[in-house]
């Protein structure tokens, strides 16, 4: 290109000898091309070595756009925004002379705390690039961008806070920088799991989720860890006819705006035994089966293999009293009698045991709008042993999510409704028939009494009818028992007679403390714990 135009400078195009005032027109022209080729590389090369306020104060306007919507309660409460903020640069070098004493008066203007005229000047006066304010807060990075200083400039930057804190950390998740566009995305929680939402949507997500409610769980679930000297403590709150999660707390937690380290989220990550919990499952399918027989409960029960020798014996807690000495079906769960249970379980045809925990999801993970419940762990066969502990609730593992959705289609007519963490309308009662409604108002009639006579009594809070089912069992270490490790279950359903609600609450290796009369059993911990709760939050409730 150079040698075209070196050449066309000295002859023109005619050549040597050509036309001479044609050469000196295209002399003329050729210059002007030249002087506005070297005026636009030079400025090229001053903005790639030191930058252009202009230019980056007009990306930055563009950036000030809101770029994920907020995370809302159910009652509009903030549970995840992004802030925008700023950091505020001096160049001095690219200060012009004339403009100086603007400069350091917009600054003083900004920050008039932090920066006289003087401060500036002298900063001026140096050589060195210094941030005037790193994570300036809206309004002064809003003001900064609209002034036009050559060597003032202002780095827009959105962050994800958590107005909540804790309170949400497990559910609500929180987001993590790209590494290709620096854009923030959610890594867990609600934050993940509405990805395309948040990013797509100037709208706040609104969740089924009631802050008032996540506090009270989230404070008595801590006070309970105290009290029992417990590993840890979760809690959940559904809405029984649409789904609607109105409460999930998991102990212990993470910070979402530090996180240094996150912890698993066990209501729906972790698998569990649940112990005497199953036991209405076991009941519905005597109910199911036609079973009006009565069974012997005094002694262990002894279970035997094909060759009849017994390779296991089924036995009750030290405490448990039989009112007599042969209960029927409802008294076996009323009285939650591990010897009957088991009795009633190895009278029913093979396979209905697996085809019931089919019908309610057990033996499935759950993928939910908020994330996915893990895989469970089923017995891999079915004989007499297994069918006899899964009636008590061993040898089968299950996350907390399973045993309360399961318990809710036994109670609120029969029902299977999956949950959701986003608020709906109130609507018909939508979802899969698992259970006769005559059935389930049976059990819910057994529950009321668990809770107003036995293991239940605890929970019990004036003014308002409750069911509910105790559960305890030892935890499993590397493949063995622990039989001084506990976890600990109350599910509690209510308004008793038409369910609208069901609370679970569970204990992570309760000690013997005073507060429980040195008892490690779901009635001395969880029940007191979930009662307390449901004595807070039902005001809030049937406001």
């Amino acid at each position: 290109m150079f040698e075209v135009g070196r050449d066309i400078f000295k002859h023109g195009f005619t050549g040597i000898g050509g036309n001479v005032a044609g050469h000196k027109r295209l002399r003329f022209i050729y210059g002007l091309f030249l002087i506005a080729f070297i005026v636009f590389a030079g400025r090229t090369f001053q903005l790639a070595t030191r930058g252009s306020n202009r230019v980056r104060q007009g990306v930055g306007n563009a950036d000030w756009i809101v770029k994920r919507a907020d995370i809302i309660d159910r009652n509009g409460d903030i549970l995840a925004k992004n802030l925008m903020s700023c950091d505020i640069w001096l160049t001095p070098k690219q200060v012009k002379i004339k403009k100086r004493e603007n400069v350091a008066e917009f600054i003083h203007e900004l920050f008039p705390h932090e920066y006289s005229v003087q401060n500036i000047i002298n900063m001026l006066n140096a050589s060195k690039r210094v941030r005037i304010k790193k994570m300036a807060d809206e309004n002064t990075c809003r003001k900064a961008l609209k002034k036009r200083f050559d060597g003032f400039e202002v780095v827009p930057e959105q962050r994800r806070i958590y107005p909540k804190h804790r309170l949400f950390s497990h559910i609500v998740g929180f987001v993590g920088r790209s590494n290709k566009d620096d854009v923030l995305k959610g890594r867990a929680g609600v934050e993940k799991e509405f990805e395309d939402y948040l990013t797509n949507n100037t709208e706040p997500l609104q969740l089924s989720l009631d802050s008032r409610i996540q506090s009270v769980f989230y404070e008595q679930l801590i006070k309970a860890i105290s009290l029992y000297q417990a590993k840890g403590a979760m809690g959940m709150l559904m809405n029984s006819r649409t789904g609607e999660m109105i409460a999930m707390v998991s102990l212990p937690d993470f910070d979402p705006e530090n996180l240094s380290h996150v912890l698993m989220f066990p209501p729906l990550e972790g698998v569990y035994e649940f112990g005497s919990v199953f036991k209405v499952f076991n009941t519905a399918m005597a109910i199911e089966q036609g079973i009006t027989k009565e069974y012997p409960v005094t002694r262990p029960y002894p279970i035997k293999d094909k060759f009849g020798r017994v390779v296991y014996n089924i036995k009750d807690v030290r405490t448990f009293k039989p009112p007599r000495p042969y209960l029927g079906v409802d008294e076996i769960m009323l009285h939650s009698c591990n010897v009957g249970s088991a009795q009633i379980a190895l009278d029913f045809p093979y396979g209905v045991q697996q085809e019931f925990m089919h019908r309610i999801h057990m033996d499935e993970p759950l993928q939910l709008d908020f994330g996915r419940a893990a895989k469970t762990l089923m017995p891999r066969k079915w004989g007499p042993t297994e069918r006899a502990t899964v009636s008590i609730g061993h040898g089968i593992s299950v996350t907390p999510m399973h045993v309360m959705l399961g318990i809710n289609s036994m109670t609120n007519g029969g029902i299977y409704i999956y949950p959701t963490i986003l608020k709906k309308e109130i609507g018909p009662m939508m979802g899969e028939r698992v259970l006769d409604s005559e059935i389930s108002e049976r059990l819910r009639g057994i529950m009321y009494r668990i809770a107003e006579e036995t293991t239940g009594r605890n929970a019990r809070v004036p003014g308002i009818k409750i069911g509910g089912k105790t559960g305890t069992a030892e935890k499993h270490v590397n493949g063995k028992i622990e039989t001084s490790k506990n976890m600990t279950t109350f599910v509690g359903v209510f308004p008793i007679d038409a369910p609208q609600y069901i609370i679970m609450v569970t204990i992570d290796e309760p000690q013997r403390t005073e507060a429980s009369s040195m008892q490690r059993t779901a009635a001395w911990n969880a029940v007191p714990t979930a009662g307390k709760i449901l004595n807070a939050i039902l005001p809030l409730l049937f406001e």
